[in-house]
């Protein structure tokens, strides 16, 4: 029976409906403007990049109901349409992007189909579950503690926080603009590179990664199950790089680096966010009321003493991924939690989680996930960090290993 367009977009509807990876608010639709590299393809874009003459809701009903329509497309969403792909919709995303869960107590939480039951990840919950579930191509997220990486690892697919401030971020809500990237999503490591090349500024096919170094410190926070997993996808990255070695990143192992990247988060958020929550008084969700409340209370002393924990990272970072090295760590430190986890639960598991997210997001590396194995029959993410700069040595990797 031959299935008309009309039955094509009903079908198409309905599935997003039941996945809940978009926004209801607001139905919101952008034809290319041009043809070009991605002609054809098409793309959700997260609820916190701005549409000229829709409101921007960063997952926050109270930021919606406080704020006019943008003036300007994000000139991220703006260079997609010019190469040639469409913008179906935008995507669901954690209250005001604070969370790596993906649930969002006043728009509920977007189903992962590739772990039914368990948590999409987030704060891009929407775009990683779009690409997940097939609705489109690729989609774009940000990623400040993890944002990118986390619900591309719960949900199988590709992600990536790009390097820090390369690709500009006018028209994107922030949250900690000291840690907030563009990055996005796709199904398959070919299609990674191609939206790099429209993404990244002054893209260039960079040499082959020379080395591998595998993270043992960031390996030893994983269960002997989990760690287990992965071993064959270390094994299959291993394959594409002439030179493989260990490596420990700290002495105390990057969990010890974790509570500094939070404490320099949350000064930032309350610096960003403080006057309007103060003013507005929002009704946050659970678990967001109470680490807004934490961001209050950090001391710019505190903030200073983190700043310097920072620069020594990235002096380590900056040293053992000279050359074109990459560097090989979890995504996070298993695969997606329930649904139904309780929250006490839940944050536990995203300070482990931080632990390893930490390493890209102080040192302001690129890092990406790649797809590559399961555990217990779901998604569980292996992640490679380059040196700042370096993307493009991410992209090439992912097209090659899983294209």
């Amino acid at each position: 029976m031959r299935v008309t367009a009309t039955a094509h977009r009903k079908m198409g509807d309905l599935m997003a409906e039941q996945l809940g990876a978009y926004i209801k608010h607001d139905a919101v639709e952008l034809a290319a403007t041009a043809p070009g590299p991605l002609t054809g393809l098409s793309f959700a874009t997260k609820d916190l990049f701005d549409i000229a003459g829709h409101t921007t809701g960063a997952g926050s009903p109270d930021w919606l109901a406080g704020h006019g329509p943008a003036a300007a497309t994000a000139s991220s969403v703006a260079a997609l349409l010019a190469a040639g792909a469409h913008m179906v919709a935008k995507a669901q995303t954690d209250e005001m992007a604070f969370s790596i869960t993906g649930q969002n107590a006043h728009y509920g939480t977007p189903v992962n189909v590739n772990a039914p039951g368990r948590i999409p990840g987030g704060s891009s919950s929407g775009s990683a579950a779009a690409v997940a579930g097939q609705l489109v191509d690729f989609a774009l997220g940000s990623d400040t503690g993890g944002s990118v990486r986390m619900p591309a690892g719960f949900c199988g697919i590709h992600g990536i926080r790009t390097t820090q401030d390369r690709i500009p971020v006018d028209g994107v809500h922030p949250l900690a603009p000291c840690f907030d990237t563009i990055g996005w999503f796709t199904r398959s490591g070919e299609l990674m590179r191609r939206v790099g090349r429209t993404l990244l500024p002054d893209y260039s096919d960079h040499p082959a990664a020379t080395r591998m170094l595998v993270a043992r410190d960031c390996f030893d926070l994983l269960s002997n199950e989990a760690a287990a997993a992965l071993a064959p996808a270390v094994d299959r990255i291993a394959e594409h790089i002439s030179r493989r070695d260990d490596v420990r990143l700290s002495e105390d192992g990057p969990g010890a680096w974790m509570p500094h990247f939070r404490t320099l988060q949350m000064a930032d958020i309350w610096r960003t966010h403080g006057d309007w929550i103060r003013q507005a008084k929002p009704g946050f969700g659970p678990g967001v009321a109470e680490r807004f409340a934490t961001c209050a209370t950090i001391t710019a002393e505190a903030a200073a003493a983190s700043s310097l924990v920072r620069d020594a990272v990235r002096r380590r970072l900056s040293d053992i991924l000279a050359g074109n090295a990459v560097l090989c760590l979890p995504t996070a430190p298993d695969i997606a939690p329930l649904c139904r986890t309780p929250e006490a639960e839940l944050d536990d598991f995203r300070w482990r989680s931080m632990g390893l997210t930490c390493v890209a997001g102080l040192s302001g590396c690129p890092q990406i996930n790649l797809p590559l194995t399961t555990l217990n029959g779901c998604p569980l993410g292996l992640g490679l960090i380059a040196a700042p700069g370096n993307d493009e040595v991410l992209l090439q990797l992912a097209a090659a290993i899983a294209p």
